[in-house]
């Protein structure tokens, strides 16, 4: 396995600053002083040198996709809106990225040159909803997800447009350095810190902050803090004064999700960091989540992410050594 903390990004003539930007916004930047690992990021091309971008301004990438050879993370984050063919040398630095056992993001129309690289053959992956049905007409042997943030299928992941690019490379952050880290660098960044990719795409407001006075947004926070006691839908509106029926429709444009799966995601979230920092027992942290019991935070584990919680501690602990 190639070690994690080298990350290259594929760039290209045209691209779209804000998607280059968002893998090296999560990986490049030193935030070493916040106690979040320094990851080597690589931006390349298999024409480097000035390369143009949508903006108008170019971009200087000196380095070519030799780049790829001992990366543990290679990131594509978009590809041509026209969605013309990527150069074979490209696909088949991919495919030996792959082979060597580095981790492969495709970010938005990123997935089009994974699944063009024949990486995605038989395997759950998502684009953007604007572009799903030309993906899915075009690879019909990969199986898209076109409701979804993002998909983690193990060494291979793809994600959705804008902000659920920053999604699924918090993820993945998540994944590799844990729970805390990854809140660390979100907050850095002033975005959620987790957003399961099982949400839906389309999100009014994808990246909600606290706003004073906004009594939505105080709710979240407050259940966010509370998350060892019941919630029931009900209890919740009143709580925020608004009818069930504005409540449920409010809650689904600003986080893009129901209520029971967004309590889940952020209960599974506590979860993994109190198993990944304290030595607190699996009942413990189960009460302190919410789930009520261990059996019941067993079952959420092995439903969403694969694994138990003893598992999960011995995993993370064993790569944090």
């Amino acid at each position: 396995m190639l070690p994690a903390f080298t990350v290259a990004v594929v760039s290209f003539d045209g691209i779209s600053p804000f998607h280059l930007s968002v893998p090296c916004l999560v990986f490049g930047e030193d935030r070493s002083d916040a106690g979040v690992p320094r990851f080597e990021t690589r931006v390349c091309s298999w024409a480097p040198g000035l390369l143009g971008t949508q903006a108008g301004f170019r971009i200087d990438v000196p380095r070519g996709l030799d780049a790829l050879a001992d990366a543990g993370i290679v990131v594509v984050p978009s590809w041509h809106d026209d969605l013309r063919p990527a150069p074979p040398v490209l696909l088949q630095a991919l495919r030996d990225a792959h082979a060597r056992g580095a981790i492969l993001v495709g970010l938005c129309l990123g997935a089009f040159v994974l699944a063009e690289a024949g990486l995605l053959d038989g395997r759950p992956a998502t684009t953007h909803w604007h572009l799903a049905a030309q993906f899915a007409e075009r690879y019909p042997q990969v199986c898209l997800d076109a409701d979804v943030l993002y998909v983690d299928d193990g060494n291979v992941l793809t994600s959705a447009g804008t902000a659920a690019g920053l999604d699924c490379c918090l993820h993945l952050m998540r994944r590799v350095c844990g729970a805390e880290v990854a809140n660390r660098a979100a907050r850095r960044m002033v975005v959620a810190p987790h957003r399961q990719g099982n949400q839906a795409q389309f999100i009014a407001l994808p990246v909600r902050t606290v706003v004073q006075g906004d009594r939505l947004s105080e709710l979240l926070e407050w259940v966010a803090g509370h998350l060892d006691e019941p919630h029931t839908l009900d209890a919740l509106a009143e709580r925020a004064r608004m009818s069930r029926r504005t409540f449920t429709r409010r809650f689904r444009e600003a986080t893009g999700t129901t209520v029971g799966r967004w309590l889940q995601g952020q209960r599974l979230a506590l979860a993994q960091q109190l198993l990944e920092t304290t030595r607190r027992s699996i009942d413990h942290i189960a009460s302190e989540a919410g789930f009520g019991s261990a059996l019941s935070m067993r079952q959420h584990f092995a439903a969403a992410l694969d694994t138990s919680p003893s598992a999960y501690r011995r995993e993370f602990q064993g790569a944090a050594r």
